[in-house]
């Protein structure tokens, strides 16, 4: 299983200044097939400085959900660290 992108990434407004939250379409390989999950999913920073990622997954998905939402967290945070999220 693999990660391949997000596409079509849209920021959403939230009135927090430290809360982003956006939304997207998952493109997710599993075996040499790759099939797209709606995903919800925010970027918080704590008042310690840590990061907090949650991912909301709209479609049914028939994989164990915490083995991708681990993958996705990790995926959105290099997203994040290289500037690759919509601002």
């Amino acid at each position: 299983m693999k990660i391949l992108t997000i596409k079509d990434m849209v920021r959403k407004d939230v009135p927090i200044y430290y809360r982003k939250l956006y939304t997207g379409v998952a493109v997710i390989e599993f075996m040499a097939n790759s099939a797209d999950y709606r995903v919800d999913f925010t970027l918080e920073i704590k008042p310690t400085g840590d990061k907090e990622i949650t991912v909301n997954f709209l479609d049914p998905i028939e994989y164990p959900l915490v083995q991708i939402s681990n993958m996705m967290k990790k995926y959105i945070d290099e997203m994040d660290s290289v500037g690759g999220l919509p601002d």
